[in-house]
C-alpha cells in the first residue's frame, strides 16, 4: 500500500488507499481479483504508473487470499515480522558492539530459536498444523510424537 500511495498525490493518497482497499473486503480470491482489476482500469487514464504497478503486484498481494478466511488476518498483517525486528534490535542494542560477525549471527540466531519454540508451544498459536491442513496436500498433519 506505501509503494501504491507513493504514486498518488498527496491529496488523493487516503482516496486511492481506500480504493485499491476495497479489493482486500472481498469475500473470496476470484472476487478480490476482479476488483483489483477494476481499481486497475479505472486508474489507469489517470495514474498509469500506479496502474502498472498494481498489474505487477496483483498476484503477490492477492496470494493471501487463498488461504483460509481465519488465517487472512495473520497472513497479509506484517505485526509478526515487525514485533521479531523489534525484538531482534532490543536485544542486540543492549549488547551494542559485536567482536566479530559470528558473535552477532550466534545471538540473532538463538533469538530466532526461542520466538520458533514460543510460537509453536503457545496455547493460542499463529495458526495451528490442524487449521492449515486445509490448503495442504497432505490433510493428516499432525505434530510428531514428544520423546519421553
Amino acid at each position: 500500500m506505501r509503494n501504491a500511495t507513493a504514486y498518488a498525490g498527496k491529496t488523493q493518497r487516503r482516496l486511492v488507499s481506500a480504493w485499491i482497499g476495497t479489493a482486500f473486503a472481498e469475500a473470496d480470491a476470484p472476487a478480490a481479483h476482479v476488483q483489483w482489476r477494476r481499481v486497475a482500469d479505472q486508474l489507469r487514464p489517470k495514474v498509469l504508473r500506479l496502474a502498472e504497478l498494481m498489474d505487477a503486484a496483483e498476484h503477490d498481494v492477492l496470494a493471501y487470499m487463498d488461504f483460509p478466511r481465519e488465517h487472512r488476518a495473520k497472513i497479509h498483517s506484517t505485526n509478526p515480522i515487525e514485533r521479531l525486528n523489534g525484538e531482534i534490535k532490543r536485544r542486540t542494542d543492549v549488547v551494542g558492539i559485536f567482536p566479530n560477525d559470528a558473535a552477532a549471527v550466534r545471538l540473532i540466531g538463538a533469538i530466532l530459536l526461542e520466538q520458533s519454540d514460543e510460537w509453536a508451544t503457545q496455547r493460542a498459536r499463529y495458526m495451528t498444523l490442524e487449521t492449515i491442513s486445509s490448503v495442504s496436500d497432505n490433510p493428516t498433519i499432525s505434530l510428531p510424537a514428544v520423546a519421553a
